[in-house]
């Protein structure tokens, strides 16, 4: 939702010293944005097919270099999921702070799926979190959701008002071992 914030890159760097392959699309053109209105302004303005597309791109060509596991941010956590449930060489799917709807009749086929998310969520209301995981579930998914209590929507970022260092923490433990069992 806002650009590529330095909180993205010590994401991805983090990622990089467990031993991953990481690769990060700008997909607002450098452009980084400071509140949440802002965000959805850009996101507006490029539209979400425009975005698809933008992370379609970024993706392909390393999908057909191998297997990969999607993972996104809040608005980039919804991009993840369509492009991780459209990948059929997909080998999992981890969730930051947001997901996506899901067309009827997708299909998850045991793909591996983890979702990280505050209790309540301002952008993913509980309800529909309760919906995604059904959803995920009728998909055949083997979905793990993590709901952290009190705090904000993007708590995993040391920049913003929402962070919380005890359920980031527990979030990343949590997110790191995921990722090294798809190992």
């Amino acid at each position: 939702m806002y650009g590529l914030r330095p909180a993205v890159h010590q994401a991805a760097d983090r990622l990089r010293a467990a031993g991953h392959d990481v690769h990060v699309p700008d997909l607002y053109d450098g452009r980084i944005v400071d509140t949440p209105e802002e965000g959805i302004a850009i996101k507006e303005e490029i539209g979400r097919d425009e975005l698809l597309k933008r992370a379609i791109t970024a993706a392909a060509p390393l999908s057909a270099e191998g297997r990969l596991v999607y993972m996104g941010f809040s608005l980039g956590a919804a991009l993840a999921q369509t492009l991780a449930l459209a990948d059929e060489r997909s080998s999992g799917l981890l969730l930051m702070h947001g997901t996506s709807d899901m067309a009827d009749g997708t299909a998850a086929d045991d793909l591996p799926v983890q979702l990280h998310v505050a209790d309540p969520d301002t952008y993913e209301p509980v309800d529909w979190q309760n919906a995604w995981y059904l959803a995920m579930r009728r998909a055949r998914a083997d979905v793990e959701v993590f709901r952290y209590q009190g705090v904000g929507h993007l708590f995993t970022d040391p920049d913003l008002p929402d962070y919380n260092a005890e359920a980031a923490e527990r979030a990343w433990s949590i997110a790191l071992d995921f990722l090294a069992d798809l190992s």
